[in-house]
């Protein structure tokens, strides 16, 4: 069972934790979780040190690598798993966006992809091309440089199609990237904070 939109904040009350507890110790769920908002991994560290919870899912990518920095010493210091979620950073880790990208009506990457975080987010997908050995795909890479963290207990790719389900599930099975690879690919790490747009 997991709360999402987790605030650290919500330590001071026992109430949520006192009735999770008892679901829990009722067998109707087998472990406790939170998630993460958008590049907030710094707001649960504080839950992952009470010792309280058994998971935490958090964005973590090619971009997004700061749960490196205090979140991941944590959950490995009181083996809490981690689910690492928006792999692909919302599609620009995919490649195919540009920067003239329109999705239809009521998409919410309309909201999302405003033309402040759209060409930023191209920019720095574009500036990845080079490194991409031959023989993989961009979501490989991706996909694989999540893998080489030993503190990511598993991946939650979005997959629109057959072909996503299948590449996606075969990546884990391909081994590590080259470590000079990581190296550089940790070079493009974007520290970016909450905006309005960023939901």
């Amino acid at each position: 069972m997991q709360l999402h939109t987790w605030e650290d904040l919500w330590l001071q009350d026992d109430q949520w934790i006192r009735k999770m507890t008892d679901l829990k110790g009722q067998g109707l769920f087998h472990a406790i979780g939170i998630s993460i908002n958008r590049w907030e991994p710094w707001n649960g560290v504080k839950a992952v040190k009470s010792g309280l919870i058994d998971t935490v899912q958090v964005i973590y990518n090619i971009f997004d690598q700061n749960p490196e920095d205090g979140l991941f010493p944590a959950c490995r210091e009181k083996n809490v798993g981690v689910i690492a979620r928006v792999p692909f950073d919302e599609g620009s880790l995919t490649g195919n966006l540009t920067k003239d990208s329109k999705w239809p009506e009521g998409d919410w990457r309309n909201t999302y992809f405003v033309p402040e975080n759209l060409i930023s987010s191209v920019e720095h997908a574009d500036a990845l091309k080079t490194l991409i050995p031959v023989g993989i795909t961009m979501p490989e890479m991706a996909l694989r440089f999540i893998l080489a963290e030993p503190t990511v207990s598993t991946i939650i790719p979005g997959m629109r199609k057959l072909n996503h389900v299948k590449t996606n599930m075969g990546t884990s099975d391909v081994g590590q990237l080259d470590h000079g690879l990581l190296e550089k690919l940790k070079k493009h790490r974007w520290d970016r904070e909450p905006r309005e747009w960023s939901q």
